[in-house]
This record gives C-alpha cells, sequence and structure tokens, in this order.
C-alpha cells in the first residue's frame, strides 16, 4: 500500500510482489524454510493499447532522425529487437553471410539465446555501418559506447507529427507488421524470443484474414 501510495503504477507493485512470491515458494519447496508459502495475490493491471506506427509513418519518423539513430530504429523495425539488444549489439553477433544474428542468454530478458534473422532492410543497414566501429554496429567513429538521446528522440517525433510514441514501441510496430502480413502468432513468438504466449497474444487482433471464411456463413441481409 506504501507503493501505491508514493505514485508508482500496479505493473510496478506487481514485479516486487511476483519476486517476493518466487522467494517464499522456493523458501518452502526447496529450503524448508518455511511450511507453506503464503498466497500473495498481484494487483490488477490496466490492459493497454498496442502503439504502432503504419508505414508511412516510419518512414517520416525515420526522415527525421540523425543517421546514426535512423540505422538503428531501421534495424529494430526490420528485426524487433529491443533497445538494448540493439545497442549492445557486436560484429561477433552477426553472420553477413548466413543473414542471422544471435542474442546471448546473460542478453536477453528471458535469459535464453534468441537467433535473429535478417532480413533486407538489417541487412542494407549494417553494410552502411561497415567500418565504422571495429566492436559494434552502431556506434560512433572514436566512441566505446551507443546511445540514443532522448531529446533528439523527442525532436524528432514532434517533426514528424507522431505523438505517444517510445522506442520500445518499434519492436510493437514490428510484431503487428508481422501479424498484419500473415505470420503466425507461434512463429512471432520464436522470432520476438517471448517465453510466454500471452505475451503474443496482444497482436492477435490485427490478424482476422483466417476468420473472412466464417464471417461470410452468415446469411445476406442485403440481396
Amino acid at each position: 500500500m506504501k507503493k501505491l501510495k508514493s505514485g508508482v503504477a500496479n505493473s510496478t507493485v506487481n514485479r516486487m510482489l511476483a519476486l517476493l512470491r518466487a522467494v517464499l515458494r522456493r523458501a518452502s519447496s526447496e529450503w524448508e524454510w518455511i511450511k507453506t508459502a503464503p498466497r500473495i495475490r498481484l494487483l490488477k493491471e490496466p490492459v493497454r493499447r498496442v502503439r504502432f506506427l503504419t508505414l508511412v509513418e516510419a518512414q517520416r519518423l525515420l526522415s527525421h532522425l540523425p543517421e546514426q539513430i535512423a540505422l538503428m530504429a531501421t534495424f529494430s523495425l526490420a528485426t524487433g529487437l529491443r533497445k538494448s539488444n540493439v545497442t549492445g549489439l557486436q560484429w561477433s553477433q552477426i553472420d553477413m553471410q548466413r543473414c542471422v544474428a544471435w542474442v546471448h542468454p546473460d542478453q536477453s530478458k528471458t535469459r535464453k539465446a534468441i537467433a535473429v534473422p535478417l532480413n533486407l532492410d538489417a541487412m542494407r543497414v549494417l553494410a552502411l555501418c561497415k567500418g565504422r566501429h571495429p566492436v559494434y554496429p552502431f556506434a560512433s567513429p572514436g566512441h566505446m559506447c551507443v546511445s540514443i538521446s532522448t531529446s533528439v528522440w523527442k525532436r524528432a517525433l514532434a517533426d514528424a507529427g507522431i505523438e505517444d510514441f517510445r522506442w520500445h514501441d518499434l519492436r510493437h510496430t514490428w510484431a503487428s507488421w508481422h501479424v498484419q502480413n500473415g505470420t503466425p502468432l507461434n512463429v512471432l513468438q520464436e522470432l520476438g524470443g517471448w517465453e510466454s504466449s500471452e505475451m503474443v497474444r496482444r497482436y492477435a487482433h490485427f490478424s482476422a484474414g483466417h476468420l473472412v471464411a466464417y464471417a461470410e456463413r452468415l446469411p445476406k441481409v442485403i440481396e
């Protein structure tokens, strides 16, 4: 209750409760420190809409970003990689001949390795980054770290006329585009490295093509 009164969101409190619940369960089942773990209920979280861009909006945004950040954003739209996986990507994790990259388990949110197939856009971006830095594709010459300026990002959004859009929404855009173009949800789950199918179900409403035949089964009202 103290956390809620401080103004944090239910999702923030739930992450703390989930960790506490996991520790108590292990204390009961594995460590035998307590007889039974108390029941901890998570708070209800609002279901947020998926924020994504149309192709025209994405192209407009990219045109207002500085070249280096535009390349990173394009790569994110092409692969669905999270921000940290793009900024931390190294040439040693990329096989240009096989058109594939990979995320190591310690770099993954699920602590599992992720194979990242590289489509034509992703390959074009990497080709443009060749020779810039010996370790990081998206690092500037003479710099060892990769960063994305919040002020530059916000200014580009304003110039492009786009509101309420975070960098992470590039991943939502990638997933939404996939589903809209017929990628099955189980394939999307593997491509995105999601551990739970529930995380992928949020994009299900973008794909209704397989339901059209059933919609046509109703009797015709207008002849």
